[in-house]
């Protein structure tokens, strides 16, 4: 008697990659809106009085309620009760009513409305925060600065839970199959997000010669309607694959407060944790400030109002330049055919030679810094397969964070030196975010795969809950010292385009140093108690 094997949805590699498709894309569009205000500080400071202190206390409140309301850990829960679909969803809603938020608070519906008023008059002191210094509000606040914190808040929880699920999701789809592939894949077209973010938000908050904020975040909120019904598709087709498995959905192990004696007292815990919170600290929170920087350090020369490098049509093309650099790296990596492996490299290197030639052109800092994360696209998947296949780690931990240091110090004392030498500033800043954007790859690609290592098996999950609640405080706190510093550090009055950034950047350096001392620390307690940090996860 002949057995018929019943093949599911998961065994099509069509249908794998639709639902890998629909969840990256709706990370890819949370990307984008997570920075959607990042290349406009100067004219948010224009338009809507937004300070640096204002732009910095608004962009820290993303992770305001996943650090001090602990919805990281209720996002874990929530998952572990309601499995990966449901909480898709979920995350999506709850990013794109938020987004609606912030969208609201910058439009010119907002500007003299009752609601308006409300925000001046109230939320000017919040009792204990105040007290601690971690109040996501401050007197004097511009109200549009303070409502926009509330729909960042609730975008943040949103986005947080939408990371922990897609994960989630990966696995369910992808165990036993190309996991690592899919991972990487979701990984790249999510930081793709970023540089979308870069090119577009300026795009739309200048487009047709009036300058209008609120298009750009209006914009995001396009996305995240499209985020919405990608995971709507999503739940069917998830829904789908259980009915043809009957299976139940697997579910990451919840946080249990009983585990945090366990944890707290793990040496490999607080290793993780701390380079985990140093070293993104000074990447996403810079970020934010990243275009502004490049503003006030490079003397850039507008191109005549009717040359080709002014119009639109440019910026479209340039992004499709900037989507063949990623998509050709990337695809390189995974050619057996040495022949065509070599080729999709070229064209690849080639197409970001023509990237940052236009960019050059068009001397704009938001198509300059769009190149970040470009080379972490291209050389993720390699990191990975070489701390698979050789190990080292350790080390790639420790040289991700002398790069850091070196990018950031080029970024504080060398690139102003070039003020006035319009093509040394510019070359300088490619290739400074270029190899900032390597750094970006080299600690992930080594510091994820180590945390089994370091951290007892029977606790892992909570580990990771702790990790990235410990991260959020990171990523909550020097966005809003980045903006403290700048208003300080800077005479009142001082033009959007013409601040200096030299402190805060110092302290991006700092981060650095402190998280190259803890992979030093890594080093010896690998050789000391035998980790394996060294060798390679296939043996």
């Amino acid at each position: 008697m002949t057995q018929v094997i019943q093949k599911t949805l998961r065994d099509s590699a069509g249908m794998r990659w639709t639902a890998l498709l629909l969840l990256a894309l709706a990370m890819f569009c949370s990307y984008i809106f997570m920075d959607i205000l990042s290349p406009i500080k100067d004219l948010m400071q224009e338009t809507r009085g937004w300070d640096s202190l204002a732009f910095g206390t608004m962009q820290g409140s993303e992770v305001f309620l996943n650090v001090f309301a602990f919805f990281l850990i209720f996002a874990g829960i929530i998952l572990d009760k309601m499995g990966v679909r449901f909480t898709a969803v979920l995350s999506a809603a709850v990013m794109l009513i938020g987004a609606i938020i912030k969208w609201y608070a910058v439009s010119d519906s907002f500007a003299g409305s009752g609601l308006e008023t409300w925000f001046t008059n109230n939320l000017n002191y919040i009792p204990l925060f105040d007290e601690l210094g971690v109040s996501p509000f401050y007197d004097g606040m511009p109200a549009s600065a303070k409502f926009a914190a509330c729909g960042f808040m609730i975008f943040g929880c949103g986005c947080e839970m939408a990371g922990i699920t897609v994960s989630r999701g990966i696995v369910k789809w992808f165990k036993g199959r190309e996991m690592a592939l899919a991972m990487g894949s979701e990984m790249a077209l999510a930081r793709l997000g970023v540089a979308t973010c870069m090119i577009f938000s300026p795009y739309f908050a200048r487009l047709g010669g009036v300058i209008s904020v609120s298009r750009s975040v209006a914009f995001g909120v396009v996305l995240m309607c499209i985020a919405l019904i990608m995971t709507i598709v999503y739940f069917f087709m998830d829904k789908k694959l259980d009915a043809q498995t009957g299976e139940a959905e697997e579910k990451d192990d919840p946080f249990k407060i009983s585990d945090l004696g366990k944890i707290l007292t793990d040496s490999g815990f607080w290793i993780v944790a701390l380079l985990c919170v140093l070293y993104y600290s000074a990447i996403f929170p810079f970020q934010k400030y990243a275009v502004n920087m490049l503003q006030c350090n490079i003397d850039f020369t507008k191109p005549a109002a009717d040359s080709f490098w002014a119009g639109n049509s440019v910026t479209i093309i340039q992004y499709v330049i900037m989507l063949v650099v990623a998509a050709a790296g990337f695809a390189s990596n995974f050619q057996k055919n040495k022949g065509m492996k070599y080729t999709l490299l070229g064209i690849s290197i080639a197409s970001l030679i023509t990237y940052c030639y236009m960019g050059y052109m068009r001397q704009s800092a938001e198509s300059i810094f769009a190149v970040f994360p470009l080379l972490a696209v291209l050389i993720t998947p390699i990191l990975g397969s070489y701390v698979d296949h050789k190990g080292k780690a350790a080390s790639m931990l420790v040289l991700g964070s002398l790069l850091l240091i070196a990018c950031h110090l080029t970024f504080a004392f060398v690139l102003p030196a070039f003020r006035g030498n319009n093509i040394g500033g510019i070359v300088t800043a490619y290739v400074t975010i270029l190899i900032l954007g390597a750094s970006f790859s080299l600690v992930p690609a080594s510091l994820w795969p180590s945390v089994p290592k370091l951290v007892d098996a029977k606790v892992i999950g909570s580990a990771y809950a702790l990790i990235f609640w410990i991260q959020n405080i990171g990523l909550w706190l020097f966005p809003l010292l980045y903006g403290k510093m700048l208003d300080t550090t800077n005479p009142a009055g001082t033009a959007a385009t013409e601040l200096d950034h030299t402190v805060p950047l110092v302290m991006f350096a700092g981060l650095g140093v402190a998280a190259l001392v803890i992979g030093l620390i890594l080093k010896v307690v690998d050789k000391k108690k035998g980790l394996g940090l060294e060798e390679p996860n296939i043996k």
